[in-house]
């Protein structure tokens, strides 16, 4: 079984969904570039995730990662794919050219990303995790830390990791015991332990950027006394060339359930020389820089494994013969006739489309915000960076694995042996719903901060649009407009009643987080199969006609679950909350 990166489709929503070219209009850094341009880097970037990635991913789950002294080996294949990788320049397409990188728009960037977890995801959290370091360095860092790192991360010679969670301390970061102890020459000597560090060693590159949260010896308690280091695993002589090994690290690696050719790695930090980034004690501000790019890609991986997960079910569905035909003149029925491996297999392309969609809406308001010189345009733009930003986390990596379960259920027993794949997928795609913020948090993240602080202002503002685009909709399309009128005002009402709860009870309130994440991502894809649909007439019929069935299915078989989740939130959460702990 092969997998297709879906060029066409990705490149239906730049050009004629979102218009990508006319929203940019405005932006000198992306006034060279063009629809050819982009197309072209898609095709690219789909030959390399087809030809290059996905053959080493079965491999590498199988051989892993293995550890050897202070040394950590990928699997066999990933440092010459590495090697191409960085040769085809694909770790700074979306970096700054002042520091060797394209500058390519993030909504080319997440299309690409999506292609490369779908081929091989254990491979691609290697360099996702160097381009968030690169984003936080050049948001943040000195000058100075700028000109001797980000050049060779954004070429790929070296890479970079984020370490965040210690043994005692997962999503609690106030708590954090690494210590930073500055010195005489400004520099800073860093010392304690993280756990779960993806790519914190490993054999592709020579040196490993490590961006570390630590506490000052006078630090405030809390998350209000943890500041942000720099910390190399080869110190950087002044010339630019490497020095001597640095105190840091790999006291063990993980044995995982999935994405086993990543090395998520036990990091000792004994007395490593670090470097501050940002202001003393704002260590948290600056890494959310990185932490939000990293949730917004491991979306990616949700939808890349889902696509390719829907991509083999779909090919085994069409070839395997099971049970009777319902067709005249078919002796044998392949599984693709049967109305459960339909309805599978259409859940599974009704959302992974509606995600890539969302992807790129949400990356295109990350290039606003980042490059708009219109102020209003800018802060509108970061506004809905940090709305959506949760619910793509969330929603992307829940229906993500919910779609590779469907993919092993089509291949039925096939699915659950490792011969195929699928399991694999599945496997790999669990850890997405955790890692980068559970989805728990991505919920809570979504109602206390982000609807609840400003009693819904920027969400109901996105509502607004999607009433924009209701009005505006085709004329032979006014049915899906309708119903998404109606589902609408419920999701209206029902941040009414999650801003109400909140007020009477913010902790019981959220216990309704994830569900009210969902009813809100799910009305949002309904407005984008109506804005898909709308442009649709540049398609072939073919490709019309599939997306007009997936629109189809998505309005009539999940967005109802819209409801569940009203009457579920209505209910309220207060009593469960009031509970003893022995009765839960």
């Amino acid at each position: 079984m092969t997998y297709k990166a879906p060029v066409d489709d990705m490149a239906f929503l730049l050009k004629n969904v979102f218009d990508v070219q006319q929203q940019f209009k405005d932006i000198e850094v992306f006034e060279d570039f063009d629809y050819d341009l982009y197309e072209a880097v898609l095709e690219e970037g789909a030959k390399f995730a087809e030809n290059v990635l996905y053959p080493l991913n079965r491999d590498g789950d199988e051989e892993g990662c293995q550890q050897d002294g202070d040394r950590v080996i990928t699997p066999k294949g990933f440092k010459e794919a590495y090697q191409q990788f960085c040769e085809g320049g694909w770790q700074g397409i979306n970096g700054s050219p002042e520091y060797g990188g394209q500058g390519l728009p993030k909504a080319l960037h997440v299309l690409v990303e999506e292609m490369l977890y779908a081929a091989n995801t254990s491979f691609t959290l290697y360099p996702s995790l160097t381009a968030g370091a690169c984003a936080a360095i050049a948001a943040h860092a000195s000058d100075e830390l700028k000109q001797t790192y980000l050049e060779n991360m954004q070429s790929g010679v070296w890479s970079g990791a984020m370490c965040l969670t210690e043994p005692h301390s997962g999503s609690d970061l106030g708590i954090l015991k690494t210590k930073a102890e500055p010195t005489d020459n400004g520099e800073f000597k860093i010392s304690g332990t993280k756990i779960f560090i993806t790519g914190g060693e490993h054999d592709l590159t020579d040196n490993i950027v490590h961006l570390v949260l630590a506490r000052l010896p006078d630090a405030p308690a809390g998350p209000r006394g943890i500041s942000l280091f720099l910390v190399p695993k080869v110190l950087v002589n002044e010339d630019g060339s490497l020095g001597e090994r640095n105190g840091v690290s790999c006291g063990s690696i993980e044995h995982k359930m999935g994405i086993k050719g990543s090395a998520t790695c036990v990091m000792n930090f004994d007395d490593a020389t670090g470097y501050i980034i940002g202001e003393p004690n704002k260590g948290l501000a600056c890494m959310f820089t990185m932490m939000n790019k990293e949730r917004l890609s491991i979306a990616l991986q949700g939808t890349g494994l889902a696509e390719v997960s829907y991509q083999v079910a779909r090919q085994y569905a069409e070839e395997r013969i099971q049970g009777r035909s319902i067709r005249e003149g078919k002796k044998g029925a392949a599984i693709l006739e049967h109305a459960d491996v339909r309805r599978m297999l259409l859940t599974m392309r009704a959302t992974n489309e509606v995600n890539r969609a969302l992807s790129v809406l949400l990356a295109m308001n990350i290039d606003l915000e980042e490059h708009s010189t219109d102020e209003s345009v800018k802060s509108q733009a970061s506004k809905m960076v940090a709305l959506l930003t949760p619910i793509a986390k969330a929603f992307f990596t829940d229906t993500g694995y919910e779609n590779c379960n469907h993919g092993i259920q089509v291949l039925g027993g096939h699915g659950y042996i490792r011969e195929w794949g699928v399991e694999q997928f599945a496997r790999d795609a669990r850890i997405a719903q955790i890692y980068e913020g559970t989805n728990g948090i991505q919920a809570q993240d979504l109602v206390v901060r982000k609807v609840c602080a400003d009693q819904g202002a920027v969400l109901f503002d996105l509502f607004e649009q999607i009433s924009q685009t209701i009005a505006g909709t085709n004329a032979e399309f006014k049915a899906f407009a309708d119903q998404l009128t109606i589902d609408l005002a419920k999701v209206k009402d029902l941040s009414q009643t999650i801003i109400k709860q909140s007020q009477e009870n913010a902790f019981a309130a959220q216990g309704g987080a994830v569900e009210y994440l969902n009813a809100v991502a799910y009305v949002i894809g309904g407005w984008l199969w109506l804005k898909q649909l709308n442009v649709s007439d540049v398609l072939t019929d073919l490709q019309k006609q599939r997306k007009l069935a997936a629109c189809q299915f998505f309005y009539d078989h999940l967005m109802p679950r819209i409801d569940s989740y009203v009457a579920s939130i209505s209910k309220g959460y207060l009593s469960t909350f009031e509970l003893s702990d022995e009765l839960i």
